[in-house]
């Protein structure tokens, strides 16, 4: 019964830990609101909510490698799921059976990449720039970035948008393009550091449409 899950403990959403079915691998941990919660047992297929993209997802919607709901187990506070599945494919955005697959304490890669997952290209820049985080800042600018921190962070950023800015008032097309190319890339540098996928900004896009900007900013005020 999905009224026995204490979504409004963690702000409406709950962890899962997701096994496979057969051989008890643990392969991931998500989040369930009760929308993603109803619609995996409608379905049979996991459904997840991505704090990231802020919406509903479906694993394996793009890849193609979907999880078969075998049983939900609930722990003793009501406030955890436990999904056996059967993984079609693999489970992990590496292209992994396991997400987990990194030792804490030496850095060691303990499981190969099975197969290569096609994303769409927004997706696969901002996997990569989560992969940066684990990068070394003597081989990866965007590593060097997060290292240094926020402040580094936003002063890129800012120093983009005055660059931008300059090669609008140039009217110079090439420029333009180039610039807000840098532009785009710093502010996904930025959403990256704070987990917030490209995707939310566009979720966000779509609420407005139709709304008046008067409208939009004198609600946003409230």
């Amino acid at each position: 019964m999905v009224n026995k899950v204490d979504f409004e403990k963690n702000g409406g959403l709950v962890p899962v830990i997701v096994q496979e079915a057969d051989t008890n691998e643990v392969l991931m941990l998500a989040y369930m609101n009760k929308e993603a919660l109803e619609l995996t047992q409608k379905t049979g297929f996991a459904h997840y909510f991505s704090r990231s993209r802020n919406k509903l997802w479906k694993k394996g919607e793009s890849s193609g490698n979907t999880q078969e709901v075998k049983e939900i187990l609930l722990d003793c506070d009501n406030d955890t799921l436990l999904l056996k599945v059967k993984q079609n494919g693999v489970a992990c955005h590496t292209g992994r059976k396991s997400c987990f697959f990194t030792k804490l304490d030496s850095g060691e890669i303990i499981l190969d990449k099975k197969e290569e997952i096609e994303y769409n290209f927004t997706d696969k820049l901002y996997h990569t720039l989560l992969d940066r985080k684990n990068a070394s800042p003597k081989t990866s600018y965007v590593a060097s970035l997060y290292k240094k921190g926020e402040n580094t962070i936003l002063k890129k950023v800012v120093e983009e948008a005055g660059e931008f800015c300059f090669a609008i008032k140039d009217d110079k097309k090439d420029e333009i393009i180039y610039e807000a190319a840098d532009l785009a890339f710093h502010a996904l540098v930025a959403l990256a550091y704070k987990n917030i996928h490209p995707e939310a900004i566009l979720e966000e896009l779509k609420r407005r449409e139709g709304v008046s900007g008067i409208e939009e900013k004198r609600n946003r005020k409230k």
